[in-house]
């Protein structure tokens, strides 16, 4: 009789412990579950991180920076002139280009012997670190679509952005976010100016 009672209570522990391995498991893939649609949501609709690859930014950015990209503050407001943004390629969305707003919806953008006008008036801005050598497409004046954007890198002279054809204006729903917290190199940690 006391055997049978061992038994049992040796079967009744192994159930618990199969239902107690049960649950850790349904815990784990629980977890799992939620840490993966945090980071969905997260990468999707709040904020990644990107390299900046070359020097068509200096000497806001440099080649080798990583940035946060934050994609919040354009569900609750239009993106701004000197918004620093970033778009996918048009020719190959695998790419992505970071580079700076200079024309808004609605504005006539030219480039005229190296300098930005907007609406027939000279763009006071200092962030490009020479004087234009190539107007490209905006030799000729540009006005912008109700959701188009003009950008432009710093390194006016060895930047690809809104003057050539390949990449032009920038539709709103193309712009992926906007560089936000630079957070490499340590030295240069810190969030970026825009205006």
């Amino acid at each position: 009789m006391e055997e049978n009672q061992e038994f049992e209570g040796k079967e009744e522990s192994k159930d618990k412990k199969k239902k107690s391995v049960g649950r850790e498991l349904l815990s784990l893939v629980f977890y799992l579950v939620i840490i993966l649609a945090a980071t969905f949501l997260i990468v999707n609709f709040v904020g990644v991180r990107t390299e900046v690859i070359g020097t068509s930014m200096t000497p806001t950015l440099q080649n080798g920076d990583n940035l946060i990209v934050e994609k919040v503050s354009y569900y609750f407001r239009d993106p701004q002139r000197y918004d620093i943004i970033v778009f996918p390629y048009p020719e190959d969305t695998s790419r992505h280009y970071i580079k700076r707003i200079i024309g808004l919806p609605g504005e006539t953008v030219q480039i005229i012997d190296g300098y930005v006008y907007i609406n027939g008036e000279i763009l006071d801005e200092h962030y490009g670190n020479a004087v234009m050598n190539n107007a490209g497409i905006a030799a000729e004046p540009i006005t912008l679509g109700e959701d188009e954007y003009f950008v432009l890198g710093d390194n006016r002279n060895n930047s690809e952005d809104s003057r050539y054809a390949a990449v032009g204006n920038i539709k709103r729903s193309e712009i992926d976010g906007r560089a936000w917290l630079r957070i490499w190199p340590l030295s240069d940690i810190g969030f970026l100016k825009h205006q």
